[in-house]
C-alpha cells in the first residue's frame, strides 16, 4: 500500500491530473471544432460559417448556448457539492463527476443529432463542476500545512495543459475536417482519463477531516498515519487528530448550516465566504477570458496574419500559460499567497494597460502590433501564478470545516456563473432579435466598437484587484486548517485580522534565532487589538 511521498505522487497522476486536464480541455475544445465541415454537415442547426443575415444571426444564438451549456452543467455540478459532498465524502462524490464525465463525453462522440449534442455537453460540465469543487477539497484536507500549497496548486498547472492540449489537437485534426473523425476522436480522447481517474480514486485515502466529521476516529486515524508516513501511534497524530476534534466541536458550536455563511459573528463566515467569492469572480472578470478565448482575434486584427499562424500563435500562448503556472508550483509555499496575489494583480493591470496604448496604435505602426501581442503573452505569464491553482487552493483554506465544501461549492460555482457569458447567451435565446446585444458575446462587440478602451475596462477592474487583496485577504501560508480557523475565531476586526495573520506567517518561516521574538510581537498585537474592540 501506497504512503507518504509516493502516496503523492500517485495521486498527482492519477486523481489530480486526470480531474482539471478534463477541467480544462472539455471547457474549450468545442470552440475549435465549430468551423469544421463534417460538424457543419452534422450539426446545420449550429452551423454560422454558411449562413448570412438573420438565418446567420439565429444560428449564433443556438451555438452561443450549445457552447455555453457546459457552464451551466457546471455550475449545477458545483452547487450538487453542497448537499452531497458532506453525505457522500469526498472520494465517492469524486467519483461521481468521473463517471458524469465519461458519460457526456461518449454521449457528444457519438451524437447525430443536435438534442444528443446538448445533453452530452451539459453532463460533461456537471462533472467537472463536481471536480473543480471537491477535488481540491479533498487535497487541502489531506495535505500537511507545509506544503498545502504545492499540493493543490498543480490544478492549475492541469487546467492549463488541458487548454493548451486541446487547442493543439484541433490543429492537427483541422487537416482532415472534412471527415467527422476530425471532431469526434477530440471529443472521445478525455473519456480515456474519465475511466482512470473513476476506476483509481478508490486506492488513496478518504480525507481524515471528514471521517472524523462522520465518527469514523479509527480511520482517521489510520488515513492520517499513511498521508504522513507515520505509525498511527505516533504523538503527531495523536496531536492532530485532537487538534481536528477540537476544532469540530468549536464550529459545531458556531456554524452548522449554510445559512450561517451569511452571518458575520462566530468565525466571521460572511467574510471569509466573500473572501472566496471575490477570487472566483476576479478571475473571470480581469480579462483572462478576452486573452484566452479571442487571442486568435487579437492576434489577426493587430498582425493582419493568416488563420493557420495565428491559430499557432494562440496554441503557443496557452502552452506559454502553461509553463508559467510551475512558477507558482515553486513559490506558493515560500512567498506566501497574498504576495502572488499582488505580484499577479500588478502585472495582468499593467498588460491590459498596456495593451490598450499599443492597440490604440496597432493598425498604422508595425511595432506597436508586435508590442501588442507581445503582451498577450506576458498577460499569460501573470495570470496563472496568481489565479488559477492558488484560487481553489485559498477557498479550501479560509472556510471552516463543517462548512467547506457548502462555502466552496457556492463560490466555485460563482467561478461558472462569471463564465463565458452564458447568461447573456440564454438571455440571447429569448431574444435573438437583438443581435448586436446578445447573439455575439461582450467580448467581439467591445473589441469590434470601442476596440482598445475594452482593455481599459479591464485595467480598472484590476486596480480594484490589487486593493482589495492588500486589505482584506489575510495570509494563510504555513498555518494547518486548525490554526486558522482559530484565527478567524478570533475577536478581531477584518484588517486586524489580516495584519495578525501576516505575523503569524512570518513567525511560521521565520529562522529559529527570530521566532520567539516574531511570536511575542504577534501576542502583542493581538492582547492590544482584542481589548480596543
Amino acid at each position: 500500500m501506497l504512503r507518504g511521498r509516493n502516496l503523492y505522487l500517485a495521486q498527482i497522476v492519477l486523481v489530480v491530473f486526470p480531474s482539471f486536464f478534463l477541467f480544462g480541455y472539455n471547457q474549450v475544445v468545442v470552440g475549435g471544432l465549430l468551423s469544421f465541415e463534417s460538424w457543419t454537415d452534422t450539426f446545420p442547426q449550429i452551423d454560422t460559417k454558411h449562413a448570412t443575415g438573420a438565418l446567420k444571426s439565429y444560428r449564433s444564438v443556438i451555438q452561443g448556448v450549445y457552447v455555453s451549456s457546459f457552464t451551466l452543467g457546471a455550475l449545477v455540478g458545483s452547487l450538487s457539492c453542497s448537499a452531497m459532498g458532506d453525505v457522500l465524502g469526498r472520494r465517492k462524490t469524486i467519483c461521481l463527476g468521473a463517471i458524469l464525465t465519461f458519460i457526456g463525453e461518449a454521449i457528444s462522440c457519438t451524437s447525430f443529432k443536435l438534442p444528443q449534442l446538448f445533453v452530452g455537453r451539459i453532463i460533461t460540465g456537471m462533472g467537472i463542476g463536481i471536480f473543480s469543487t471537491m477535488v481540491p477539497v479533498w487535497q487541502s484536507e489531506s495535505s500537511q500545512a507545509t506544503n498545502r500549497g504545492r499540493h493543490v496548486v498543480v490544478d492549475g498547472i492541469f487546467i492549463t495543459s488541458g487548454y493548451a492540449s486541446s487547442y493543439w489537437i484541433n490543429f492537427g485534426f483541422s487537416h482532415i475536417h472534412q471527415h467527422s473523425v476530425a471532431w469526434r476522436v477530440p471529443l472521445a480522447l478525455p473519456s480515456i482519463l474519465s475511466v482512470v481517474l473513476a476506476m483509481s480514486i478508490f486506492f488513496f485515502p478518504e480525507s481524515p477531516r471528514w471521517l472524523l466529521r462522520v465518527g469514523q476516529s479509527d480511520r482517521a486515524r489510520s488515513e492520517l498515519a499513511r498521508i504522513r508516513d507515520i505509525d498511527r501511534d505516533h504523538d503527531d497524530i495523536v496531536r492532530e487528530i485532537a487538534a481536528i476534534e477540537f476544532s469540530l466541536e468549536e464550529t459545531a458550536r458556531n456554524a452548522g448550516s449554510i445559512r450561517d455563511i451569511f452571518r458575520m459573528k462566530d468565525g466571521k463566515l460572511f467574510y471569509r465566504f466573500m473572501l472566496c467569492i471575490g477570487l472566483q469572480f476576479w478571475i473571470q472578470m480581469t480579462g483572462a477570458q478576452v486573452i484566452s478565448t479571442y487571442s486568435t482575434t487579437i492576434f489577426q486584427s493587430n498582425l493582419n496574419l493568416s488563420d493557420g499562424i495565428t491559430r499557432i500563435l494562440a496554441a503557443s500562448a496557452l502552452t506559454w500559460k502553461c509553463l508559467a503556472s510551475f512558477i507558482t508550483f515553486l513559490t506558493i509555499d515560500r512567498f506566501g499567497r497574498r504576495k502572488l496575489f499582488l505580484f499577479c494583480g500588478v502585472g495582468i493591470t499593467l498588460c491590459m494597460m498596456s495593451m490598450a496604448i499599443t492597440s490604440s496604435f496597432s493598425s498604422t505602426n508595425k511595432s506597436a502590433a508586435i508590442a501588442s501581442t507581445f503582451f498577450v503573452f506576458l498577460f499569460n505569464f501573470f495570470f496563472p501564478i496568481g489565479f488559477l491553482g492558488p484560487s481553489f487552493l485559498y477557498c479550501t483554506e479560509v472556510a471552516p470545516i463543517r462548512l467547506r465544501v457548502a462555502m466552496t461549492s457556492i463560490s466555485t460555482a460563482n467561478h461558472w456563473l462569471w463564465y463565458d457569458n452564458h447568461l447573456a447567451n440564454i438571455l440571447g435565446y429569448a431574444k435573438s432579435f437583438y443581435r448586436n446585444f446578445v447573439v455575439q458575446m461582450v467580448t467581439p462587440v467591445a473589441l469590434a466598437n470601442i476596440k482598445y478602451k475594452y482593455y481599459l475596462v479591464y485595467t480598472a477592474i484590476g486596480l480594484t484587484y490589487i486593493g482589495s487583496v492588500y486589505f482584506f485577504y489575510p495570509e494563510t501560508m504555513g498555518q494547518s486548517l486548525e490554526k486558522l480557523e482559530d484565527l478567524f475565531q478570533q475577536d478581531l476586526s477584518i484588517f486586524e485580522t489580516v495584519r495578525v495573520a501576516g505575523k503569524l506567517s512570518a513567525l511560521n518561516e521565520g529562522e529559529d534565532g527570530q521566532r520567539e521574538e516574531l511570536k511575542a510581537q504577534v501576542e502583542l498585537i493581538e492582547n492590544s487589538e482584542r481589548g480596543s474592540v
